[in-house]
């Protein structure tokens, strides 16, 4: 549903798209960071890679879509990087301790708030 979402908001007409106040590029920084926490916290450590790699390719994959539908969206290498610059923040926080939240989330609700790391 978050991959729906993030789709359906990366591929409106410019025209539709809400303004934040933010600049683009942080836009798409803050988006991918959020992203791969959210991946992060359902999937374990020896499956991060798979998540960064599914993320980059997916940002990749709208920049192309959107460079084709001629409807006020072009693509761009810059939020390519300003993708992976969010995907590295997200890993690197996911390794730093935010990365198991769905497991730790499930064992406060059992009643055991500790979870072992894989």
């Amino acid at each position: 549903m978050v991959i729906v979402a993030m789709l359906i908001v990366c591929l409106l007409p410019a025209t539709e798209l809400p303004n934040t106040g933010l600049n683009d590029k942080l836009e798409h920084t803050t988006a991918y960071v959020l992203l791969t926490l959210w991946f992060a916290g359902l999937y374990p450590r020896s499956r991060y890679w798979v998540v960064a790699l599914g993320l980059f390719l997916m940002g990749v994959t709208i920049e192309f879509a959107q460079a084709a539908m001629h409807m006020g969206r072009q693509g761009d290498v810059r939020d390519v990087i300003a993708n992976s610059a969010g995907i590295a923040a997200g890993i690197a926080l996911a390794f730093a301790g935010l990365g198991g939240w769905a497991q730790w989330i499930d064992g406060w609700t059992r009643g055991r708030a500790t979870v072992k790391p894989d």
